[in-house]
């Protein structure tokens, strides 16, 4: 199961070139979906735009999922202020620290708008120390317009106002050793890797047990998510997403992360252990972690009152909703990864249905594990040895 790296780098690179804050996701609809059709695969749309690309399998019910998402971070417009410059509110989870100094563009009816958020205190000539004890929030910084406008009455005559979407530049570099840096990984990367799990697919011509189901939210960073995309013939879901690296964190940017919960709770026992099979079968570098302050797609549905299965393989992310950073060696794992369980054999088969009775319920292990017995000769020869 081969992964085209150079198709899965270039899908990221073309995906982080569309603006997409949850919103403001069309075009970026637009691309997924066209590009979806190029692999072969019939894409349909909700009304607002979340996309759903099922490749047939040998049987429908029980399908399998894969899940991410289009929308990233960003902001609204908040209010027109009295020196033309704009008030803004966050779209998503993100710190006005990471808001400061970036490039972004501004849409509205009349058309786009590029300009930079500041900090309130932006000038060391004018403010000195200052400019280093202005508090963090996002009430202290602003949006300075690239346009001729010095007060509220001649920005709104630029068509500007109350509820205008600011995209986010996400400056992506990707560097000869494999590292990738920019804004909007999340989860952009994880979009790429679908789509070359996908090609991966195609180009075996590779048959899978049940249809599998290929869903793209467009609104995770808000919270809605998988709410409304997930049918009923699917009996389990696998979300690709962001994981956390960072100090007591056990996320790497390399291989595969396998989280075995987050903050919504534990995620599917079997599901997980059927991926860390997975990675052990075929030499796919993995680790395991919980994480405290995310929730994915996987929640989401699991909260509007889906019965799956969920699971969450994670790409490491360094400076997570900030300054992220990831390595290409954990999206070629993941795509390997997704790719080869959707071809995997089904374990569970009562799973086709909704519901059924006790007979081919799952077991988990609840034996006492087997210990060495006590040897009270190796015991007193290491208390010898201290």
């Amino acid at each position: 199961m081969k992964i085209d790296e150079a198709y899965l780098a270039r899908q990221l690179h073309n995906l982080l070139s569309i603006n997409s804050p949850t919103g403001y996701t069309d075009q970026i609809v637009r691309y997924c979906s066209e590009e979806l059709e190029r692999l072969g695969l019939t894409p349909e749309l909700t009304r607002r735009g979340a996309i759903r690309a099922v490749r047939q399998g040998s049987r429908r019910r029980g399908a399998r999922a894969i899940i991410t998402h289009l929308d990233t971070l960003g902001a609204q417009v908040k209010m027109v202020k009295e020196n033309g410059r704009l008030e803004l509110v966050p779209i998503g989870n993100w710190s006005a620290r990471f808001a400061e100094g970036a490039r972004v563009t501004v849409y509205t009816e009349q058309g786009a708008y590029r300009g930079t958020i500041l900090p309130l205190k932006a000038s060391g000539h004018t403010f000195n120390e200052g400019v280093d004890t202005l508090p963090i929030g996002w009430e202290f910084i602003e949006l300075r317009i690239d346009a001729r406008t010095k007060s509220r009455e001649e920005t709104h005559a630029l068509g500007i106002d109350v509820g205008d979407f600011v995209a986010v530049d996400p400056h992506p570099e990707f560097l000869d050793n494999g590292y990738i840096n920019s804004r909007h990984l999340d989860d952009k990367a994880g979009v790429a890797i679908a789509l070359a799990a996908i090609k991966a697919l195609e180009d075996e011509k590779s048959t899978t047990p049940v249809d599998i189901h290929w869903l793209f939210t467009i609104a995770e960073e808000v919270g809605v998510g998988a709410a409304s995309i997930v049918t009923p013939e699917i009996a389990s879901m696998v979300t690709i997403d962001n994981g956390t690296t960072a100090p007591g964190q056990n996320s790497s940017e390399f291989g595969v992360t396998i989280a075995m919960a987050d903050q919504a709770g534990p995620f599917d026992y079997h599901l997980t252990r059927k991926l860390v099979d997975l990675c052990r079968d075929n030499g796919l570098q993995y680790q395991k972690d919980i994480f405290r302050y995310y929730r994915s797609d996987s929640a989401s549905a699991i909260e509007a009152g889906h019965d799956v299965r969920t699971a969450l393989v994670a790409f490491g992310v360094d400076a997570s909703h900030g300054y992220e950073r990831i390595h290409v060696h954990a999206l070629i794992s993941i795509a390997e990864l997704v790719a080869r369980y959707v071809a995997s054999p089904i374990e569970i088969e009562r799973d086709v249905s909704e519901v059924s009775s006790l007979e081919g319920f799952t077991e988990q292990p609840m034996e006492e594990a087997a210990q060495p017995e006590f040897d009270p000769d190796i015991h007193s020869h290491a208390e010898d040895q201290r």
